[in-house]
């Protein structure tokens, strides 16, 4: 449920904060309810009453992420127990899938899920595990989506991660940190990229560390 402060409200309906206020003191509209430090909040379905609007209801919303197109056969799964949670709970629902890096926030699912929340059009975000939705800032994501009413599930809230794919957020997090190193700092850096990809000579290049090692001697 969405709700609006008072001044919102009344230049939405088009009358003034002391209007609603006298409003409020006669009986002929209260606000929905009113804060701990007194401010009055006027819900979603208050405005549509008084608008005559009705607005397009809210979604619940699943998402489902894995790290790269080999774990298909484990986004699938994750798919398929999170649509039998949702039925079980009897409401519509959509399912948003993603393949990204946990710590990228430029995928296009998750981009989709944020400009929704934005949108006030999701009523519930569901994941079945926290670090599925994001490895970092959860709690950023989570304060934006109660700012538009939204709420965030988590169905199970132990930890899920595959060690390959927390392995591959580690390296990338280390390559972002380790462009601006010079020397000694950006040979051991480059070591610490090679190590947590399984490779500890200094001779060979694993592919995947290859980038991170021009950007670290640039």
């Amino acid at each position: 449920m969405k709700y609006y402060t008072i001044n919102k409200f009344a230049k939405i309906i088009g009358v003034t904060p002391q209007t609603l206020r006298n409003w409020d003191r006669s009986g002929r509209l209260h606000p929905h309810h009113t804060s701990t430090n007194g401010y009055r909040y006027y819900s979603e379905e208050q405005l549509c009453a008084v608008t005559g609007i009705q607005f397009a209801p809210r979604k619940v919303i699943g998402y489902c992420r894995v790290s790269s197109r080999k774990q298909k056969d484990d986004l699938e799964r994750q798919v398929e127990n999170l649509r039998t949670y949702l039925y079980a709970q009897g409401n519509p629902f959509e399912i948003i899938t993603d393949i990204g890096s946990g710590i990228d926030y430029k995928k296009n699912g998750l981009q989709e899920l944020i400009r929704r929340i934005e949108a006030n059009q999701v009523e519930k975000v569901v994941v079945l595990y926290k670090d599925r939705l994001v490895r970092f800032g959860f709690e950023l994501l989570e304060t934006i989506a109660t700012i538009h009413g939204c709420k965030i599930e988590i169905v199970d809230t132990t930890r899920e991660s595959e060690q390959q794919e927390l392995v591959e957020d580690l390296v990338q997090i280390i390559t972002v940190f380790s462009c601006n190193l010079q020397g000694e700092r950006a040979h051991q850096a480059k070591k610490m990229i090679r190590e947590l990809a399984g490779d500890d000579s200094d001779d060979k290049v694993n592919p995947s560390t290859a980038v991170a090692e021009q950007q670290t001697e640039d």
